[in-house]
């Protein structure tokens, strides 16, 4: 029997590229969804991969400065709840949960919740007391939700980025190395990237001559300019965007990736099979993304450098270092495919099925 699902997931890529997956996995068994985002522009392109319905609850981030914007935002969500009725509402984390949570559980409508990280962030970590279940990626993190329903189905990655064909523009015979900060890009990774991107290169002349480099380097709104030039100063070939919409080709290109180890980007390097070099962001809340980068690093699927202390040389000799070695490159890329959960949108959707009964 078809049932009515609201999917919460705005805030950041990272909340709502799963969110989409749940979504495009309970439509296509027949439900009607309509996915709330809080309607920023920073979700303007990660939104482009849904084509239904969409609903901009006006969530902002909880400062004081936002107070009132959230206050409408709870009227808008409990105004639009009542319209559609729905069965069940799928929670992402983050900010743009609160609102929604609180106006389903005021009327009794059924919430399960998703957290992407190892260490539960403070959304879900408050909402777990109003949820039906908890579903989460990594097992460690039942550790810290005590007394909650918790069910573990790894995180929903976006089907787009399997079983895509290679970058025409990078050379088969070169080594080809991804580097992203995420969606919103990261400028430290940004200026270590570059900055170790010259020395590979001449490293590579050194040690490997004939040995071609490419880059492809997601870098933010705010950095893409930079990084193009520097690339473009030290005539290194590249492809440079704020935001990478091919990223399964991407994906398929690469023989390494440098990024941030947020949840999505850990889990869809598994699904893959991409090994990584993770930095994670040392402000991320509760360090969860040290501890996700952990999680991979402990299975030989990749490594992590500490963004205060990691130098561009370290990551120079890093990256060189498995430029010379691609057979430890290949050992990582199989345990990295070993973490990964093709199932778990299908799993989500489950659960969203069984909540309403």
């Amino acid at each position: 029997m078809a049932k009515k699902f609201i999917v919460a997931c705005g805030g950041t890529g990272g909340h709502s590229f799963p969110g989409l997956a749940v979504a495009q996995e309970l439509r296509a068994r027949g439900h009607e969804v309509v996915v709330w985002a809080s309607g920023r522009a920073i979700e303007g392109s990660v939104m482009k991969s849904w084509d239904g319905a969409v609903f901009s609850t006006g969530a902002r981030p909880l400062t004081l400065r936002n107070v009132f914007a959230n206050m409408f935002s709870l009227l808008r969500c409990r105004r639009e709840m009542k319209k559609f009725a729905p069965d069940a509402l799928l929670a992402m984390g983050s900010y743009a949960s609160l609102a929604p949570v609180l106006v389903a559980s005021m009327r009794h409508v059924p919430v399960v919740l998703h957290e992407a990280n190892t260490v539960p962030g403070r959304a879900v970590d408050w909402l777990a007391r109003k949820a039906k279940a908890v579903a989460v990626s990594f097992a460690a993190t039942e550790e810290y939700l005590k007394g909650r329903k918790v069910v573990l189905t790894g995180l929903p990655v976006r089907a787009s980025i399997v079983g895509q064909p290679r970058l025409d523009e990078v050379p088969q015979d070169a080594f080809c190395l991804f580097v992203t900060g995420g969606s919103q890009g990261a400028h430290r990774v940004n200026e270590l990237s570059v900055q170790a991107m010259a020395l590979v290169q001449s490293g590579l002349a050194r040690r490997m001559p004939g040995k071609r480099l490419f880059v492809i380097h997601q870098t933010g709104a705010a950095d893409e300019e930079m990084v193009r030039q520097r690339y473009e100063e030290m005539r290194l070939p590249a492809r440079v965007n704020a935001f990478e919409t091919e990223m399964g080709r991407a994906f398929a290109t690469a023989d390494m990736v440098v990024a941030r180890a947020g949840a999505s980007t850990c889990f869809e390097l598994a699904r893959v099979g991409k090994p990584a070099f993770f930095i994670p962001l040392p402000s991320a809340v509760r360090n969860h993304q040290h501890f996700n980068a952990q999680a991979f690093v402990q299975a030989g699927a990749a490594d992590e450098g500490i963004q205060e202390s990691l130098a561009p040389r370290s990551l120079a000799n890093y990256i060189l270092h498995k430029i010379e070695h691609p057979e430890v490159l290949a050992q990582k890329a199989a345990a990295m495919l070993a973490m990964s959960v093709p199932d778990a949108a299908a799993k989500v959707a489950d659960l969203m099925e069984r909540v309403t009964g």
